[in-house]
């Protein structure tokens, strides 16, 4: 079970990584929040279709609604608007060092409320993968502040709505199966994306460009992408690694989708690996490697596994 678990964490970091290069391809036809809108219709739709002919079983009781909400409201809702309308404000280079941040935060919201407490060791090693990241966009863009002070605090809200995803994820799958926190997810990031997005386009008087968009191959291939494997799939794994492992052990697989997104920009866009990319990536995965195998032994030894 733990192995599935750390399984989960490689694979989700590598659909989210793949993701990035999809979103770069995508938002040549459609806005960020027009991006968001379609894929989390799309993957509520796949999913409700999923439910309705009971592939995909879904019990929802009132009693654990409220905790699940919680979850979607932070992970997609919040983090989601936070992220574009701070990276509207911001550089690149910029989030992606704030987006770095997010493993550091879920560990310490997970020793504050869940009492799960990462050894000095694995310490070390979340800092080094976190470092991994910073290095590599430091050294790609060069780090040079830019940013308003709006568009750092917004940032800083989709790190803080990230982390706590991580958390009330961890802590709603005690009562809930990880497709169950999946399913709302998508529910409401399609209710909510879907209404900002018509309203935008309705202020332009554009509401035709809602369906006129999707008849570009290179902006559908992406969005079903985005909404089957990423949303569907990565968060469905995303869920379930946090279900079975602590919330900093699991977060710390999200790095690696640095490592995933400049080797598909490599080999789809013709983007060149720098030294940068390599030092930065070996310190991911040493950090990753490090801060998993060391829960791993743990987990092992403490239900008597380890000769």
């Amino acid at each position: 079970m733990i192995r599935k678990a750390h399984l989960s964490g490689v694979m989700f970091s590598v659909i989210f990584g793949f993701s990035f290069m999809m979103s770069k391809t995508a938002l040549n036809y459609t806005t960020p929040i027009g991006l968001i809108a379609y894929r989390f219709l799309i993957a509520f739709i796949i999913f409700e279709i999923l439910r309705q002919t009971k592939l995909v079983k879904i019990k929802l009781s009132k009693k654990g609604l409220p905790s699940i909400l919680l979850v979607a409201l932070f992970q997609p809702v919040l983090y989601f608007l936070f992220e574009t309308y701070g990276l509207s404000l911001t550089t690149s280079a910029e989030a992606g060092l704030m987006i770095a941040m997010i493993p550091i935060f879920v560990t310490i919201l997970s020793v504050v409320i869940l009492k799960e407490k990462p050894k000095p060791s694995q310490l070390f090693f979340i800092l080094l993968s976190v470092l991994g990241v910073l290095f590599i966009q430091i050294f790609k863009t060069g780090f040079e502040i830019k940013s308003s002070f709006i568009g750092f605090v917004l940032l800083l809200l989709a790190v803080i709505s990230a982390a706590i995803f991580n958390i009330a994820s961890r802590d709603a799958s005690k009562a809930h199966k990880p497709v169950e926190i999946t399913y709302m997810m998508t529910l409401l990031g399609a209710i909510t994306f879907n209404s900002i997005y018509l309203i935008q386009l309705s202020k332009t008087n554009t509401l035709s460009m809602y369906f006129a968009n999707l008849r570009h191959l290179s902006l559908t291939l992406p969005i079903l992408y985005l909404g089957i494997i990423a949303s569907i799939i990565g968060f469905l794994l995303v869920n379930y690694s946090l279900s079975k492992l602590p919330a900093h052990v699991s977060s710390i697989y999200s790095n690696i989708a640095t490592i995933v997104a400049v080797i598909a920009g490599s080999l789809f866009l013709q983007e060149q690996i720098q030294y940068y990319h390599i030092i930065g990536g070996l310190m991911i995965l040493i950090g990753v490697y490090g801060a998993a195998r060391i829960n791993y032994l743990n987990t092992r030894i403490k239900y008597g596994k380890v000769n």
